[in-house]
Formats: C-alpha cells, structure tokens, sequence
C-alpha cells in the first residue's frame, strides 16, 4: 500500500516594492487629472488605508513574482533544479499569451513543467489546492507557486465626478507586491505539518460586482477607463452573504477550528471589510492581522504577506495551525487549514 502523502509548507516568502505611494499623493494624482478632486482625508476615512506599493517602470508580473520565489527557495534550501512543478498564480499576467509562468520559469532558469492558475485574489489558494491533489497523488513532490501582482496599473486616476470615484475605489487600494510558497511532500500522520483541509465555495452570479473588464473577449481592444481599472458595478459584501449558507454548510467544521488556531490570515481589500469579515465568521481579532492598513490590497498575494508577516512577529511557530481565507471577485470564497 503506497504511504498517504501530506503536502507541506516548506517556506513562504513576499516581495514587496521600495516605492510607496500614500493615500494623500494618490488624492493629489487624481485632482491633478482634472475631473473630480476628492477633499483631503476622504480616501483615508473611506478605506482606513494608509498607502500602497508601487512597482519600478518596467517591472513586470513575472519579476515580482521571481523576487519572491527566490527567496521562497532560499528559505527552502533548495535550487531551482528541485522544483518539479512551477504554478504562476496571480490576477495579474504579463502577456494574453503565452502563460506567464513560462516567463518565470525562464527568469528562474527553470525547466520543470509550468502552467498559470488563475481565480482573482484567490489565485493563490486554488494553486495551494492543485499542488496539494497533485502531492497527495504523488505526481509531483515539490511545487513552487509564484505570484506577481502590479495592481497598480488598474487604478483610476481620472474621474469625472464622485460617484465614478466610488466605483474607482477598489483601485485606490490597489498595492504590488510578489509572493512564494514551496509545497514538499511529507508524512501524513496525525501530528504532522502540511495541508489539513481545503473547502472552496463559488457564487458565480455575483461575477460583475468588481472587474476589470478590458483585454477579454468582451472589450477586447478597448482602451476606455471603465475597462482597464478596477471598477465596483455591485455590491462585493452582498456576494458573500448570498454564499454564506452554503460557506457554513462547507466549511463550518474548518472555520470553528480557525477560531481556535494560532492565526488566521484573510484577504483584505480595506479597513471596513476587514471589520465586516471578522463579523461574518465570528473570527477573533487577536489572532489576525489588518496588514491592508500599511500594505494596501495585495490582490493574490495577500495571504502569503500576512503569513510572512506574522512569521515575523513571532505569531506563528511549529506545529501551530493557521488558517487561510479567500474571499475573491467572481464571487469565490476558499479556505485552507494548515499545520506549521
């Protein structure tokens, strides 16, 4: 009888820009493009955001995907040549075609098969669940997930009056960042590290709440504001308290178990969600982290940054078991147990 694989977590890391963009510089970007200007202070008192990061000109999806990856591999004590499968999993991408992870398997001189996982700000939990089935079979042994996020460039900075600044809003929260995780294969046994559980739970009928809609079949050579920023046609939270019966009935048993653990890391797009998600699954606020506050909305990479963050302040050690919630556009919810 073959022996029952777990998928570990053998290093996370984050990437993020030296350049900083504060709330009051983005307020002044937008007046200086005529158009509404929003009066000082109102961005902030909206999102509770302080700033975000900004990629270098130039930089691309895939670079700040490979920033992250190779200190994920140092953290790892493995060499690109180790890694059997290359996951990109981002909003983001370089190009339509060809996978973006082909653009980082180049910069990391890698030659191990290589394809995008793609689903929103959840982009990184799915690949987690796809390197996890593929583990647990046995097919591969050790998976890197890389991902790179220049959110930035779907932010709005011309709006002709406030209500197109309140659609324009996801944008302003918009940070880049990249981030990494190695998933090796381990031992399944009861007191073992690597991945408990997974439950993922979709509301597709809530897919225009949020888009980015330029590039696609739908608006494909369009250049218009309304297509290539972040734009909020709905409402996000109404979404997920549609889907909240059916995330109860999936993963009620997991999110009980959150409560308890040592860490509980959700993806954040301001401070008033933030508050409202804590209240939507009773999570207890001393054992997560408001990291939107200073980092802005990292899109798919939120979840790993909030790791490495807590890793930082001693708030995760060995054996503890975190947890991760996805909360995406589409409208997409999933949750991942793991034991450190």
């Amino acid at each position: 009888m073959p022996e029952a694989l777990r998928a570990r977590v053998a290093a996370v890391a984050a990437h993020l820009p030296s350049r900083y963009r504060t709330m009051d510089e983005i307020r002044a970007r937008i007046a200086e493009n005529g158009g509404y200007a929003p009066p000082p202070g109102l961005l902030e008192d909206l999102t509770g955001v302080r700033g975000v990061h900004v990629h270098e000109d130039g930089e691309n999806a895939s670079d700040l995907a490979v920033a992250a990856a190779r200190k994920a591999l140092d953290e790892a004590g493995l060499k690109i040549g180790d890694i059997d499968l290359l996951l990109f999993a981002s909003t983001s991408q370089d190009l339509i075609e060809p996978a973006t992870s082909h653009l980082v398997a180049t910069k990391l001189d890698a030659s191990c098969p290589v394809f995008d996982v793609k689903n929103a700000c959840n982009s990184v939990l799915n690949a987690v669940e796809v390197a996890t089935s593929f583990i647990e079979t046995g097919r591969y042994r050790t998976v890197l997930i890389a991902c790179g996020e220049p959110a930035t460039l779907a932010t709005r900075w011309h709006v002709p009056d406030r209500q197109a600044l309140l659609r324009a809003l996801p944008g302003y929260t918009a940070s880049d960042a990249g981030a990494a995780m190695v998933l090796t294969a381990g031992p399944a046994g009861e007191h073992d590290p690597g991945v408990l559980a997974l439950r993922f739970v979709s509301n597709s009928a809530a897919w225009e709440a949020c888009t980015v809609a330029g590039g696609g079949s739908m608006h494909h050579l369009s250049v218009h504001d309304d297509h290539t920023t972040l734009r909020l046609n709905g409402d996000l939270r109404q979404g997920a308290l549609d889907a909240l019966p059916r995330i109860l009935a999936t993963a009620g048993e997991e999110l009980g178990t959150a409560r308890t653990g040592a860490f509980v890391a959700f993806h954040q797009i301001a401070m008033p969600q933030y508050r409202e998600t804590l209240d939507m699954f009773s999570l207890p606020e001393d054992r997560c982290m408001p990291a939107v506050a200073e980092h802005g909305n990292c899109a798919a990479a939120s979840l790993p940054l909030q790791l490495v963050k807590a890793r930082e302040a001693d708030r995760i050690e060995s054996g503890d078991v975190v947890t991760m919630i996805g909360l995406a556009s589409g409208f997409s919810f999933g949750l991942a147990l793991v034991r450190w």
